[in-house]
């Protein structure tokens, strides 16, 4: 037989940069230097919302996340892993992105260790009585739902509840507006979740015609008296606006669209966003000129990065609400003020 071929250029450049990459992380009896797919910081890194994938270099091999098509890990796979050394060139075989996973890595212990905070919150919130009411708003794709469940994954459902209400009934829309939505305030000792409120009619409801413009600023006058009233009834409100830019709600849709699990999520409402972007924009900036308070105020969530948005939303809620045990956390409860920010009238974009 002859001598087997000499590799490519391309893929000897490959294989060398795969062999260096490993060896920079492993020693010579093939241990991590530094257990880097295991150390996880209690910050986010760099600009707040540190979770963004480093960019490519030019001529630079594309790696993928696990999951990708052509891309998965089989049970075959992993059952043969039994070394770390194993699993990086197991990923690297499959063109998988290592700071993907290590990013992956960071968010799900985060997430953990906030979750658990949520639970001491929440057994404090029954003991002490609380009504706990948290709006979650914004643009459709936004990451309102995904983010509602982050909060909800281990809570005790019997003092949660998630409110989602469908379009009002023939009798509904007979009532006053806000009556549909006094029946599910918070009890005593309860959270509820929200996922879009009585703030339908502040700017899905306008930009669709599914109100008169008699109604909406009927709406507009009446909610700062309304949630006053709530305030000193010792309800507590917080009030998320998810925002997001135009190019990455129609990569979601997109996304959605290529789905089949996903493509319930849908809608006409849905179809008509982008073509809708502009007065979406408009009534949402007299929402907040409007109805931001210093007893209710509008909480801004970056929300390009999902991963980012949903963590720093559970730290602003854990950070905000005074319960026991919050200073033995061995996380950090302080929103990074680069994903999380108050509304301020000075504001010129909040969706990029």
């Amino acid at each position: 037989m002859g001598e087997a071929s000499e590799p490519s250029g391309k893929s000897k450049k490959k294989d060398e940069r795969s062999e260096a990459d490993t060896k920079a992380m492993i020693d010579k009896d093939g241990r991590f230097l530094a257990d880097e797919l295991e150390t996880i910081p209690t910050a986010i890194p760099q600009r707040g919302d540190g979770y963004r994938q480093r960019p490519k270099s030019f001529g630079e091999e594309v790696a993928y996340a696990i999951g990708v098509a052509g891309h998965a890990l089989t049970e075959e796979d992993l059952t043969r892993i039994n070394t770390r050394k194993g699993l990086l060139t197991l990923l690297k075989s499959k063109d998988i992105d290592l700071e993907e996973v290590r990013k992956t890595l960071l968010y799900e212990q985060e997430l953990r260790a906030l979750q658990v905070e949520l639970v001491r919150l929440q057994r404090w919130v029954q003991a002490e009585g609380q009504r706990i009411a948290i709006l979650v708003e914004g643009r459709d794709a936004a990451g309102k739902g995904g983010t509602i469940r982050r909060f909800t994954e281990h809570l005790n459902p019997r003092a949660m509840r998630v409110v989602a209400l469908p379009k009002p009934s023939d009798e509904e829309r007979g009532q006053w507006y806000f009556q549909r939505y006094i029946r599910q305030l918070p009890n005593k000792g309860e959270i509820v979740f929200f996922d879009r409120s009585w703030y339908n009619r502040a700017v899905v409801e306008p930009v669709m015609g599914f109100c008169t413009k008699k109604d909406h600023q009927r709406f507009l006058q009446q909610v700062p008296e309304f949630e006053h009233m709530l305030y000193e009834d010792g309800v507590t409100i917080i009030k998320f606006w998810f925002s997001i830019s135009k190019d990455e709600q129609l990569k979601r849709f997109e996304a959605r669209r290529q789905n089949p699990l996903k493509q319930w999520k849908l809608s006409p409402v849905d179809e008509k966003a982008q073509e809708l972007w502009d007065s979406y924009t408009r009534y949402k900036e007299e929402m907040f000129s409007k109805t931001h308070t210093t007893f209710s105020p509008w909480i801004i969530v970056k929300a390009n990065d999902k991963q980012a948005a949903r963590l720093e939303s559970l730290r602003y809620v854990l950070n905000l609400l005074p319960y026991k045990g919050k200073e033995d956390a061995g996380i950090r409860l302080t929103p990074d003020p680069n994903v999380i920010t108050r509304f301020h009238r000075k504001m010129v974009e909040l969706d990029l």
